[in-house]
């Protein structure tokens, strides 16, 4: 009997996180409805589902300008039927995380404009805090292409995630160096999931979905088209910790990037090129304005290493070796802790269940902890130890 009730329990669970699903899809499915309606209507409602719910003139006293997508969201005008994109996404094994889900990215949460819907074909982890974006030029050099390749494996090597936009030229070579380094890497694409684009880079796409993941706010069948790119600019940087410029012209989208990136609070890196080439002046320009001029990944790291733990499966000349526990006989609790937060990004939850101590008194330690210098808090209540 009960085995009976932990089924239906189950099947009730599955149900409502089904219903939850199809209800954020729905929004996404309205036409004209943008991000940052669907943000502000989530603030007013509490939950898709509530907002669906709601009737034309309550959706429309929410202050959105936009009337007629509200409109056709309270007379459920959809582009598509929300249940069968559903099936679609699951036949295809893609994923939706949404905003408020706990694998939801925290460095993204923080951004002024956070995708309320993602779709992801892969996996991302807790260790993907500690990410940088590598970015450039469609028409990299050679030498551009191999500097970015360089960089971004000896980044992986160190433990951290790769972040780009799949384009070719540079992206590429950023996402092809973290999968030489047997790193993660995560390309954000500006288009939906089931679009081949770029053709060229099917092999590339069918590795990084293996090994790290493809995401997007675009809806599956969404064609590459110009505008969704400066969207799709502010999700890479607001990925990552940082982003590095390695090759771009006066009006390359990675400049939007870098700018983006600023908005953010983000660390903004550059790579120098020949002088007079049209292919380094916008990276020249960022130098010229106080990017950090990158020469090396030991440029990016000197930035980000509190942030960063070497992980022994993946050596690097870089890494640096890992130091020794400090015991403090004073505070075993403490010594507990340093060891659990040894090599990746725990969120405080996850600490206090494996030190089996209550979360009031984990989040004294860690406070205790980070004044001490032993521990750096990285956004979303994620803990990792210093280096």
């Amino acid at each position: 009997m009960s085995g009976q009730i932990k089924d239906n329990n189950s099947h009730s669970f599955s149900t409502r996180r089904e219903t939850n699903r199809i209800s954020w899809l729905s929004l996404k499915l309205v036409p004209g409805l943008g991000n940052k309606s669907i943000l502000r209507l989530l603030e007013v409602f509490g939950s898709p589902e509530n907002v669906l719910a709601a009737g034309s003139k309550d959706l429309l006293e929410t202050g959105i300008s936009r009337d007629k997508p509200l409109q056709m969201l309270a007379a459920r005008q959809f582009v598509r039927d929300p249940e069968a994109e559903w099936k679609y996404l699951e036949k295809n094994g893609f994923r939706m995380v949404c905003i408020g889900d706990e694998d939801y990215p925290a460095n993204l949460v923080q951004i002024p404009d956070p995708p309320a819907v993602l779709f992801v074909s892969g996996t991302l982890l807790p260790r993907d805090l500690v990410s940088i974006a590598v970015v450039g030029s469609r028409y990299a050099s050679p030498a551009g292409i191999l500097f970015a390749e360089k960089l971004s494996s000896d980044l992986a090597s160190c433990a951290v995630t790769i972040v780009s936009g799949f384009a070719l030229g540079i992206d590429s070579a950023a996402h092809r160096g973290a999968l030489k380094a047997q790193g993660r890497t995560l390309a954000v694409l500006g288009c939906g999931l089931d679009v081949n684009y770029p053709s060229i880079n099917a092999d590339l796409r069918q590795q990084i979905g293996l090994t790290g993941a493809l995401v997007t706010e675009f809806i599956p069948g969404a064609p590459p088209s110009s505008g969704n790119f400066p969207s799709r600019n502010r999700i890479i940087s607001g990925l990552s910790l940082g982003v590095v410029v390695v090759e771009a012209a006066e009006r390359s989208g990675s400049l939007i990037t870098a700018r983006l990136a600023l908005e953010q609070g983000r660390e903004v890196f550059a790579v120098p090129g020949m002088a007079r080439s049209a292919r380094s002046k916008g990276a020249h320009r960022l130098i010229k304005q106080g990017a950090k001029l990158v020469e090396d990944a030991e440029d990016v790291l000197e930035e980000i290493r509190p942030l960063v733990r070497q992980f022994p499966s993946t050596p690097s000349a870089l890494s640096k070796k890992t130091i020794d526990k400090p015991e403090d006989p004073d505070c075993p609790e403490q010594t507990i802790l340093l060891r659990i937060l040894d090599k990746v990004p725990k969120h405080i939850d996850e600490i206090a269940q494996e030190a089996n101590i209550p979360i009031q008194r984990i989040a004294a330690l860690l406070l205790e902890m980070e004044l001490k210098g032993l521990v750096s808090q990285l956004p979303g209540k994620y803990f990792i130890a210093q280096l």
